[in-house]
C-alpha cells in the first residue's frame, strides 16, 4: 500500500483531480471519538514527516483514513 505521503502528493499534483475535495481523517485526542476530519483545502503544504495546514502540524502515523469522492483510498485499520 501506498505511503500516506505518496496518496497525498499524488492527489494534489495529478492534474485530474480536485485536491479541495479530499478528505484527511486523523487521530486527534480530546475530539469527539479522538478523531478528527480536514479538507485538501484546509492542507498547506505535505512534508516529509508531516501534512501541515493553517494551525497545526500532522505527523502521518496520526492519519487514519484517506478519502477522495466516497472512494476510500487509505485505511490504517486495513495494514
Amino acid at each position: 500500500m501506498p505511503s500516506v505521503r505518496d496518496i497525498l502528493n499524488k492527489l494534489k499534483w495529478r492534474g485530474d483531480k480536485d485536491f479541495n475535495r479530499v478528505e484527511v481523517w486523523y487521530r486527534h485526542r480530546g475530539a469527539p471519538n479522538d478523531t478528527k476530519l480536514i479538507m485538501g483545502e484546509e492542507i498547506v503544504s505535505v512534508g516529509k514527516s508531516f501534512l501541515e495546514t493553517k494551525t497545526a502540524m500532522i505527523p502521518y502515523h496520526r492519519v487514519l483514513k484517506i478519502v477522495y469522492e466516497g472512494e476510500v483510498l487509505f485505511d490504517r485499520s486495513k495494514i
